[in-house]
């Protein structure tokens, strides 16, 4: 087969689109060796964390314009580019396809990772709202079949789009190789050493936004002398952990990392006594299926989707209750033996979203759909 990939975010995107399709592309390649993958890129990459493999193409605009505008290319013009690749199928890796795509005579399905933006509106501006509604929509319309990675996601699909139950089918996530290999006392510690942290620390791991939840960990720990590792991307919502932190006088407890490689992250989550993932709503929460690959524990939220990614050893707090968290902080650290059979069937449960389970399925749509 001939399989076309919407790349931006595989090039471009650092946190969890990125992640995806990076993941996914490296998958197939992997596991369908006798296969073409072609990589639509809108500019030249931002990052280096994919590597093109024998059976990979990139492909990037060629005129000045659409160089310029790369982003036109991307959306509205990409549709007549693609017949020149003779694809089998296309894959919208982030929930669009192009516009037009429907004409192309070309199958294709697009993966929807969440309906946040309509979940939760107030956490977008109006603008950014209004064009995640109008792809995602017309993605699923276009589409001959759509991926939710989540069964969250999929109910989330019927009911504020109103898709067809019988037009979406789940593929959960995996995660990179990294997090399933196990790190020497060496690496770890030069990790430890690198950023200045303590042996032992409570680790969080996401963008640093109002949805991720991260104060809800810092007011469990305020009165403790637990150490805080948070990694991820700083937005406008550090301003309500500052104050905190300075009120509270956690500055030396409390460390902030982000743009980390992928074996500096893994080696963070298996010296971690735990990580805390309390966010309040996600499409998947892939940090949750790195951490049980990880052996280390997961505290995250109940409902939504966590629990497809955490199992039924993971442990479930509401969002808004510092309590039940203080909680669970203290069973981890205090009731090792329970919580190294929780560890062990946790990583049990992880092994469903090994990367050959997600190219079968991922391989069995594409035989399906493909062009004949």
């Amino acid at each position: 087969m001939r399989i076309g990939y919407d790349a931006k975010r595989a090039f471009h995107n650092m946190t969890g689109l990125g992640n995806y399709s990076r993941d996914l592309i490296r998958i197939m390649s992997s596991f369908a060796p006798t296969d073409k993958h072609i990589l639509f890129n809108p500019k030249p990459r931002s990052n280096q964390r994919l590597q093109l493999s024998d059976t990979m193409e990139e492909v990037q605009p060629k005129s000045w314009f659409y160089k310029t505008f790369s982003s036109f290319w991307r959306y509205k013009h990409l549709a007549k580019v693609l017949p020149e690749y003779r694809l089998d199928i296309y894959h919208g890796l982030s929930a669009e396809l192009p516009q037009g795509i429907e004409h192309t005579g070309i199958p294709s399905v697009v993966t929807v990772h969440d309906l946040i933006f309509m979940r939760y509106p107030k956490l977008y501006s109006a603008f950014d709202r209004r064009m995640h509604i109008k792809k995602v929509r017309h993605a699923c319309q276009v589409a001959d079949l759509v991926i939710a990675i989540s069964e969250q996601t999929k109910k989330d699909l019927i009911d504020y789009l109103h898709v067809p139950d019988q037009k979406i089918v789940v593929v959960y996530q995996g995660c990179h190789a990294v997090f399933k290999q196990p790190q020497t006392p060496v690496q770890i510690q030069k990790v430890l050493d690198t950023h200045k942290l303590p042996k032992d620390f409570i680790l969080n791991v996401g963008t640093i936004e109002p949805r991720k939840n991260a104060l809800l960990l810092l007011k469990a720990v305020a009165n403790t002398n637990d150490q805080i590792v948070l990694v991820g991307k700083k937005t406008n919502y550090q301003q309500l952990l500052d104050p905190f932190i300075k009120k509270h006088k956690m500055r030396d407890r409390v460390h902030f990392l982000s743009g980390l490689t992928l074996e500096e992250l893994a080696a963070l989550y298996q010296q971690a006594q735990m990580l805390v993932y309390p966010s309040v709503f996600e499409g998947f929460g892939i940090p949750i299926v790195e951490a049980l690959y990880s052996r280390t524990p997961v505290i995250t939220t109940k409902g939504g989707c966590f629990a497809e990614a955490g199992g039924p050893h993971s442990y479930y707090i509401n969002p808004t209750s510092v309590s039940e968290l203080q909680a669970c902080i203290q069973e981890i650290q205090t009731q090792k033996a329970n919580v190294n059979n929780r560890v062990e069937k946790g990583w049990e449960y992880a092994q469903q979203f090994r990367d050959n389970v997600i190219a079968e399925e991922l391989l069995a749509i594409y035989s399906r759909y493909k062009k004949h």
